[in-house]
């Protein structure tokens, strides 16, 4: 406990955030820091009222127990999946696309087998830092994965789709390269972070980003599915959300050649944590046949 202590305070540079990841107060780690150093005889971190920061024998302490920290960690969730059965509370944070996604492919399978465990599932399109808001993991696209987190891929590659009504096509014709997108009234996309979405696409190794026009700003797919099927204009999105209204003739797709697929959804977590017995549960049944 005290190592691992000691390298989520380094790899998060201050006690709040590692507190959260370990699951105990600040004061607590603050205090078992301080008492490793005492015992030590040495200080490990450099505190200011701003920062936290290890020093040159923090950095070197930090470096010898990396290996065997992480192999200990290892026998622990090894022994653990082992002996104890899943239970408690598995927090995951996915943007509302996502949570759609994953509750029909791996979740009602998961509350199933596991009916011991407490799912809370907290749906919203902004990225946040999972270990800082106390999640066990987290799920988005692929591309949105942050570098130090562990990624679990589930579920096939996907693909956007731009849609829109038969009504509104009877009033205007169907554009043939996304250049005739500037024709269009389109529905357009506010990311979470607040700017407005350029919509992409790609054909023969040619790329580009549409900044559309449109009688619309919306940052929910649902909202935009809606909006197309009113007639309102054209609606760029996932091909998943799309299929049924595709498929029964209630919206029709074009530009599908320029629209190639991408790297679907991860199920990501924080790999300097130990992985408790719900999420091991959760990625054991993403990896098994039946989350494809």
């Amino acid at each position: 406990m005290q190592l691992r202590a000691i390298q989520s305070v380094a790899h998060h540079r201050g006690f709040r955030a590692a507190a959260i990841e370990l699951g105990m107060s600040r004061s607590s780690l603050s205090h078992l820091v301080a008492a490793v150093e005492r015992e030590l005889g040495v200080r490990l971190f450099h505190r200011t009222t701003r920062s936290v920061a290890p020093t040159d024998i923090g950095h070197h302490l930090l470096a010898d127990v990396r290996g065997p920290l992480a192999e200990l960690l290892r026998a622990m969730e090894r022994a653990t999946s082992q002996s104890v059965a899943p239970g408690g509370v598995l927090r995951i944070n996915m943007s509302s696309g996502a949570a759609r996604q994953i509750m029909q492919s791996v979740m009602i399978d998961y509350a199933r087998l596991h009916p011991e465990v407490t799912v809370d599932l907290v749906t919203e399109n902004k990225l946040v830092d999972i270990v800082a808001a106390g999640f066990d993991a987290a799920v988005r696209l692929a591309e949105f994965v942050p570098a130090d987190m562990i990624a679990i891929p589930f579920g096939p590659h996907q693909r956007f789709a731009v849609v829109g009504a038969p009504a509104y096509f009877a009033d205007h014709p169907a554009p043939c390269t996304p250049a005739d997108l500037a024709h269009h009234r389109c529905i357009r996309i506010r990311t979470p972070g607040g700017i407005l979405y350029d919509w992409e696409f790609e054909r023969r190794g040619e790329r580009v980003a549409i900044d559309c026009a449109g009688p619309l700003i919306l940052d929910e797919p649902l909202l935009m599915l809606q909006a197309a099927r009113a007639g309102l204009g054209l609606a760029y999105l996932s091909e998943w959300n799309v299929a049924d209204d595709l498929s029964d003739g209630r919206l029709m797709r074009v530009l599908d050649d320029w629209t190639p697929s991408f790297p679907g959804l991860c199920l990501y977590y924080s790999g300097r944590r130990y992985v408790p017995p719900p999420l091991r549960a959760l990625i054991d049944l993403i990896k098994s046949p039946r989350a494809d």
